[in-house]
């Protein structure tokens, strides 16, 4: 009887798509995050505001790694973070970072262009035939204010958005992932160190559209 219950329990999963749901990683602390165990570099900060809490990274040597590869598996995915830059740092920036075991790699990343201003900077490595960068560096946004990015791959075509308002987007093979790694505060060699905060990553198996990609930015 009780696996009949969990069989039938599994089908009303799939019906009713929560397959498709979101990962949904927030941050309570910092030596986990998403239920994964997490290694630090330096000492990035939980700090609790009235809209939630956030992880901050002062740039080098603050950073998160984890040994998990969220969209594994997936010819379809998006990934959205919250995310709130200073007006401190490098040019350069990675906040987030996928590699698996082949070397395939998810990298979203910011320019700074002006001490209140960045630009998205989104990446998808294959093979060294198969890549795809998406930045324009007239596409500004303010630092120190929060803002939702987004990457999405739909099996064909890469697109970025930030706060809900597509920017770029272009083809590129990018066949799905292994299982592997990722960083969060920089790239995952150690280069590239971030400075701002990260309220939430969501990882969906599925390419959404602009109107269900997050926009609230609290």
């Amino acid at each position: 009887m009780r696996s009949q219950t969990i069989f039938a329990a599994l089908l009303c999963c799939v019906a009713s798509g929560c397959a498709q749901q979101p990962t949904v990683w927030t941050f309570k602390e910092s030596d986990r995050i998403g239920g994964n165990i997490v290694t630090l570099s330096g000492a990035p900060s939980i700090v609790e505001e009235k809209t939630g809490r956030s992880m901050c990274f002062k740039g080098e040597p603050d950073a998160a790694f984890l040994d998990v590869n969220p969209i594994a598996g997936l010819r379809n995915f998006t990934i959205e973070a919250l995310i709130k830059p200073r007006t401190a740092g490098s040019a350069e920036q990675r906040f987030l970072h996928i590699e698996d075991a082949r070397a395939a790699r998810v990298l979203l990343e910011l320019r700074v262009v002006s001490p209140q201003e960045w630009v998205l900077d989104t990446f998808l490595f294959d093979s060294p035939e198969s890549r795809l960068t998406l930045l324009d560096r007239a596409k500004v946004h303010s630092t120190d204010e929060w803002h939702w990015v987004a990457l999405t791959y739909d099996g064909t075509t890469m697109t970025h958005y930030v706060d809900g308002r597509r920017e770029l987007e272009g083809p590129v093979a990018f066949r799905a992932m292994e299982q592997g790694r990722m960083s969060l505060g920089v790239r995952l060699n150690k280069v590239s160190w971030y400075q701002g905060c990260i309220r939430e990553v969501r990882f969906t198996p599925r390419t959404l559209a602009a109107p269900q990609l997050q926009t609230r930015t609290h």
